[in-house]
């Protein structure tokens, strides 16, 4: 009867895994896709982990739903609209999985830990499951802010890269009899779909539907929360109420933000001797020393004894 338990007990194991195996593998081949503004849909890579966890989210919306959590909520809204995964993650699932991903992390490293105990007694890592335990909750922890912290960085950095050209193309469609939107509307159509066109077809739509010029280019710029795009934004904003000629303040703002980008990277090569040092102390000088001076203090010590 024990050996038919055994038996039983590992028949069971051996669907759990199955099953567990079946579900990741099918929540891993899904590709995740976010609804533009024209009707078209972009692919959206969100963390397998979070894949894995958003069904349990709900579990906390009583939690994370009350009111000591609203600013945290209205914050990371406005992150991963600016990250462009509206529609994806919203801030209330997103405090959910800080909840969650830390909890199950922990679980599994502390899983890990007790399997290299059991098959690996000898090995350096095994006995250690506080230690596992406590690594795993930190990481996962973190890994969701610095998910999104990364992934905003991105999106700003492709922004930051496509304005100034976009701007030198609206600014010779206007000087060249185009109206302003016309001019938007077929750069839209012309440019690739990347992060600043997804934007700007956004506030097109919005323009489209009734919405006032200066009500859309406010939203645009609340919504990325990128300095240099805020900074055009109002100075077509000023433009438009004081009837001044729009593609002036447009060669002028491509100037500036051009400028600043040569400014910015500039002063990454002015940081990259000081980034280089770090490594520069902990292994080049090190190797050099064991080259150079290795034979010798090999020789040395063959003399010696």
């Amino acid at each position: 009867m024990t050996d038919m338990t055994k038996i039983l007990a590992m028949a069971a194991w051996a669907l759990s895994c199955a099953a567990l195996a079946w579900y990741v593998l099918n929540i891993a081949r899904q590709i995740t896709y976010v609804t533009l503004a024209d009707g078209r849909r972009q692919e959206r890579r969100i963390p397998l982990l979070f894949r894995l966890l958003l069904p349990f989210a709900p579990n906390l919306d009583t939690v994370v739903s009350g009111p000591s959590f609203a600013k945290a909520r209205t914050l990371t809204d406005a992150q991963l609209i600016a990250a462009g995964f509206e529609g994806l993650l919203n801030g209330r699932e997103f405090l959910a999985l800080k909840f969650i991903s830390p909890l199950t992390g922990g679980c599994l490293c502390f899983l890990v830990a007790r399997l290299l105990t059991t098959f690996l007694p000898e090995s350096m890592l095994a006995n250690n499951d506080l230690t596992f335990l406590v690594l795993g909750f930190v990481f996962f922890y973190f890994y969701p802010v610095a998910w999104l912290r990364n992934s905003l960085k991105a999106r700003h950095r492709s922004i930051q890269r496509s304005l100034p050209f976009v701007l030198d193309l609206l600014t010779l469609s206007v000087e060249a009899g185009m109206d302003f939107m016309s001019a938007l509307q077929r750069n839209c159509e012309r440019r690739k779909l990347d992060p600043l066109n997804e934007e700007l077809i956004r506030m097109t739509r919005e323009i489209q539907v009734g919405t006032p010029r200066r009500v859309a280019l406010r939203n645009l710029a609340n919504r990325v929360g990128l300095a240099d795009l805020r900074s055009v934004c109002n100075a077509l904003i000023q433009a438009d109420e004081l009837g001044v000629s729009i593609g002036s303040i447009l060669r002028i703002q491509a100037d500036q933000i051009r400028s600043k980008r040569f400014d910015r990277a500039e002063k990454l090569a002015n940081e990259a001797p000081v980034k280089m040092l770090g490594p520069l102390m902990l292994f080049i000088f090190p190797a050099v020393f064991i080259i150079l001076l290795g034979p010798i203090l090999k020789q040395t010590l063959n003399n010696l004894f």
